[in-house]
């Protein structure tokens, strides 16, 4: 069972209210962030793009770092040993 199972349920109601409350406050800050994008000349499409690309992007940093930890575990180093050779910092 979940921990939340073992609740009794007005401690569960109150653990999902205060849930909904954290997600409508990200939400608005969401909205109010897209409000001052869009008030510097950003177009949604731009904003679509970009978000887009950061997936992408962290897909394929995603799949290299995979390989880098398997590269890794073949010579028996660490991945931060590898960096070096490849040119990557370890803020990448």
């Amino acid at each position: 069972p979940s921990p939340r199972s073992c609740q009794p349920h007005g401690a569960n109601e109150e653990a999902l209210r205060y849930e909904i409350e954290e997600l409508k406050q990200k939400d608005l800050a969401l909205d109010q962030e897209i409000a001052q994008l869009l008030s510097e000349g950003y177009s949604l499409e731009e904003l679509e793009k970009h978000i887009s690309l950061l997936h992408e992007y962290n897909d394929i940093k995603d799949a290299g770092q995979m390989l880098l930890g398997k590269l890794a575990v073949i010579r028996g180093v660490t991945t931060r040993q590898l960096y070096p050779e490849y040119d990557l910092e370890l803020s990448d």
